[in-house]
């Protein structure tokens, strides 16, 4: 009997707890399919992708065009190598196809060489300031000044070493830094078309030269040059090799407007 009350009792309860939970879930099943009703796509790839504004072909025509240097050498480019003068009237901007320093540099010393004598080997030299980056001795491999070219021996090969050029010949080095138009050439750089051979490399070290920049390095393997490695190492002189940017330099008289 006492049982029969407690049941009747919970009964109400449990039904009404039943009927509660159809409703929460009636309305919940309602709202998510509104929902699912309104949502965009959440997904990348399904969203439409904003279209940039099309200028008009008359703002195309009025936009100023990107200026370009006229020339005939690029440097880098394979198609054209050479670096030379251009000329250009119409032109609002600069020229962008100069020479860098290492390059103008080198070829200072490139064009001293041209005044050698030496029928076998040309060689230059070019003395700069690195801080002005003002050239301060020039020099090319000759004989001693007062000497005349016609009296002395130009060979390489005699019976006599007496007969050659060798103990004569005056090296680049030697003559750029006896040329100097400076007082001293403390922490000075010289650009030389050919490595320095030992007596040079102890002429750079007593100058005051801190930094060779050679062009070609043939006689890297002779005792000589091994010679004025160690000197320069020892010495705390820095060595490198010219890395051109520009392949070849044209100097062309006819190009110039006289």
């Amino acid at each position: 009997m006492l049982l029969e009350q407690r049941l009747s009792a919970i009964l109400p309860l449990v039904a009404g707890g039943a009927a509660l939970l159809v409703l929460l879930e009636g309305r919940w099943r309602r709202h998510h399919a509104l929902q699912f009703a309104t949502c965009q796509p959440c997904d990348d790839t399904e969203r439409p992708t904003p279209q940039k504004p099309q200028k008009s072909s008359q703002e195309q025509q009025q936009k100023p065009p990107k200026p370009v240097t006229p020339r005939r050498a690029l440097l880098g480019v394979e198609e054209s190598p050479t670096v030379g003068l251009s000329k250009d009237p119409d032109a609002t901007t600069r020229r962008d196809c100069y020479i860098g320093w290492d390059d103008y540099f080198m070829s200072v010393a490139v064009l001293s060489a041209f005044r050698s004598k030496d029928p076998n080997r040309q060689v230059g030299a070019c003395v700069v300031n690195p801080e002005s980056l003002r050239i301060v001795g020039i020099g090319y491999n000759g004989f001693p000044w007062g000497c005349g070219d016609e009296q002395l021996p130009w060979a390489r090969l005699a019976p006599s070493q007496l007969d050659t050029k060798y103990p004569y010949v005056c090296h680049a080095e030697m003559n750029a830094i006896m040329n100097k138009n400076c007082e001293s050439l403390l922490g000075c750089r010289i650009y030389v078309t050919l490595f320095p051979c030992n007596e040079c490399a102890k002429l750079i070290i007593q100058s005051r030269i801190s930094e060779v920049v050679f062009m070609s390095d043939r006689y890297h393997a002779t005792d000589a040059m091994s010679a004025s490695r160690r000197l320069f190492k020892l010495a705390g002189v820095r060595v490198r090799q010219h890395q051109p940017r520009a392949r070849r330099i044209t100097i062309d008289f006819d190009q110039i407007d006289l």
